[in-house]
Parts: C-alpha cells; structure tokens; sequence
C-alpha cells in the first residue's frame, strides 16, 4: 500500500458567477469552505490529484441549459429516469445526465433543484462528481461526472460472476463513500446495488444516486417499487430505519455479484454447481429455515436457475420472514464472515461502518494488490489509459 502523506493544499481558482437556480453550477459553493474539506479527507496524492483535475474542470462549466448538451448514447434506465452520455459544448466536458420526467408544481421543482445543490459539496474519491442540477421542458436534469465502465450491474452481466480479490476494493470503496455521506453530511444512500456502483478504466469505484432530495424521493415514490428487492427486512416493514438499512443492501449487493444472481430465493447445491463449475457443499441459506423455498426466483438474476420469477410479494416475504441468505463455502472465511455480519436481520445487531471498516476482509483487501482496471478492461472490452491503474490505495 502507498503510505499516506499529509495532504498538500488543493488549488482551486476562483468561480465566476452567473449560475441560476435553473442552472445551478458549482458558484453557490463556497470555495474557502470547500478547499477546507477536502483537506480534511485522508487522501492519496493520486486522488487528492484527480479530485483537483475534477474540480478544476468543473469550474469551466458555468450555467447549464438543455441547448448546451448534444447527446451521445443512452446509458441506461431505472429509478425513473434515463441516463445518457452527453457533450457539454461550452466546456468540452463529456458529462453523465440524468433525466427524470415530472409532472410538479414549479414550487416542488424548485425545492427539489435547491436540495440538489448538496451534491456540490460532496466531493471524495468513492462518490460520482456533480456538475450540477437544473429544470427544463418537464425534466429535472442532473449531470454528472462519466464512469466510462458504467456500474457493476453491467459488469456482472458480462463477468458472470465477481471474483473475490475485485468484490474486495468494491467493498473498501463502498463503505468509505456510505462513512463520508454519513460523518461529513449526515446523509444516508438508501439505494445501494450494483446499478449505483459505477467503476471507471482507472480503477475507480464510485456510489451513485444516494438520496439527497426528500421531495425528489417523494415525488418518485411510484418509481422505486422494483429495487426493492435490496431493501433491508426493517425498512421492507416500515419500521424506522437508518444506515444498517444501507449495509444490508451491500451485503446483499456483494452475495449477489460473488455468486452471479440475486441471492434470494438461495441456490441449491446442484445450483451452486452449474454456477462454479464443481461440487459446492450446502446452499446459501442457513440451514435454520424448516420452510421449503418459494418455487421462483427474481427476475434479475444471472446465473443458471430455470425456475420461473419469484413474485415481488413473494420475495418481500421471503426477505422478512426467511433466513438470510449466507456465500457458499468456496469463499474464504473472512468474506464470509463479513456478509454474514452484513446480513443480520435485526439492525441493532448489524455490523455498522466502524466496525466494518476494522474488520479483517476489509483489512486484508487493503493490502492486496489488485489491478482492478485491468479485471474491468478485460471484462467489459474497454481500453486501459496509458497509465494503467492499481486500486491498492483504495
């Protein structure tokens, strides 16, 4: 591992003004307050580097309006919006943009724009980059920074399945980003899953759509119903819920890419050995549950199991009231230990960040060498920039 430095000064040069609430750019922050921060965070010189280069860019964008994007290619969909890879003409910047058709009050659509504008001050190595939020024709717009290997849902589908070694950096990267959203904002994701963990050819691993805005969440209420399946038993039942509710979805998240589908109902062991190509001793399931297992399975899934989808009523249910799902015993014991503490039912019992970050995969994973831009590259066809990037100080 690179021994960390104290973090020099991060140069940033003044802002211009001129951005408007329908285009709010990065001219609300404010500068000293930001530099400040982002002195705070343990960076390496790598990110501290990167950070700097974003945020530099990031001054050149000034107000944003629908006339300056000329749209490339559609990225995906979900949570109701779409994404596309854009052109910022302006600038030159390639940028992320999120579209999402509301049919608001131009009240709510200017709270929901003002609520937005916290993503300019969440700035760290483990979070997508911000370029700003503004309202045009019905749609609320908000750009971001381009992840050119798109998320690990994508990654997942052309891999098969994750190995352990990569799972590893992805489970450093999402517990620092989940401890600066909750230490320096107090703000929780409430979506974690592959689809919003988006990975770059440098070997970055970065959260994505963590909700900032209460009336953008409310006023999207409708269009959450099929993530569900990553929703934590406590939050499933309406109880009160927190940031364990966030690290029951990554453990879920890590079973579901380690195994290559999602995890509930489990496999079976003649399951277990279509997907690993070998005998693999017992199933997912703790062995507790006297109830035989719902015939289907989600939707969602990748690997071999034919049986037909599991109803979302049914796989609610079997979230709630069945046994969690557990890693076959290929894995090593200190993965495995770590998502069954995930996985715990009861949040009070959860492992929260402090203790997951201390805990020994974690510890191992961060002394391991791994090219996690190499593993990206080679999995997804993307070409490697010519500095190729090791996550060892991730």
């Amino acid at each position: 591992m690179q021994k960390r430095r104290k973090p020099e000064p991060i140069q940033l040069n003044p802002i211009p003004d001129g951005n408007t609430l329908n285009g709010t750019g990065a001219s609300e922050t404010n500068l000293e307050s930001l530099q400040k921060k982002l002195e705070e965070l343990e960076l390496d010189e790598q990110q501290r580097k990167r950070l700097e280069a974003f945020l530099t860019q990031k001054q050149k964008v000034g107000e944003l309006k629908d006339d300056d994007f000329e749209k490339i290619c559609e990225l995906g969909a979900g949570n109701g919006g779409v994404v596309f890879k854009v052109s910022h003409r302006p600038s030159g910047l390639i940028m992320a943009r999120k579209l999402i058709h509301l049919e608001i009050k131009p009240a709510i659509r200017n709270q929901i724009i003002r609520e937005l504008q916290v993503l300019h001050e969440c700035n760290s190595p483990y979070i997508v980059g911000f370029y700003g939020a503004f309202y045009s024709d019905g749609e609320i717009s908000i750009c971001m920074e381009h992840m050119d290997g798109g998320s690990l849902d994508q990654s997942l589908k052309k891999a098969g399945k994750i190995p352990e070694q990569i799972l590893g950096k992805v489970s450093i990267a999402v517990i620092k980003g989940l401890s600066y959203l909750r230490e320096k904002h107090k703000i929780m994701h409430r979506d974690v899953k592959p689809s919003n963990i988006l990975v770059n050819s440098r070997g970055e691993i970065k959260l994505c759509d963590f909700g900032v805005s209460g009336q953008l969440i409310d006023s999207m209420a409708n269009s959450f119903v099929g993530t569900r399946s990553y929703m934590s038993p406590e939050r499933l039942q309406g109880t009160h819920y927190s940031v364990q509710s966030d690290i029951w979805s990554m453990g879920l998240s890590l079973v579901e890419m380690a195994i290559g589908r999602f995890p509930i109902p489990p496999p079976d062991s003649r399951e277990l050995e279509k997907i690993f190509g070998f005998p693999v001793e017992g199933e997912t399931a703790s062995s507790e549950s006297p109830k035989p297992r719902p015939p289907g399975r989600p939707g969602s899934s990748y690997g071999p199991d034919s049986r037909p989808p599991m109803a979302i009523f049914e796989l609610l249910d079997y979230i709630v009231n069945e046994p969690p799902p557990k890693l076959p015993a290929i894995f090593s014991s200190e993965f495995q230990d770590f998502v069954n503490k995930c996985l715990i039912k009861n949040p009070a019992e959860r492992a929260d960040l402090k203790q997951l970050v201390v805990h020994p995969f974690i510890k191992q994973s961060e002394a391991e060498e791994v090219d996690f831009a190499g593993w990206l590259c080679s999995t997804i066809g993307l070409s490697q920039p010519l500095t190729p990037t090791h996550t060892t100080t991730i």
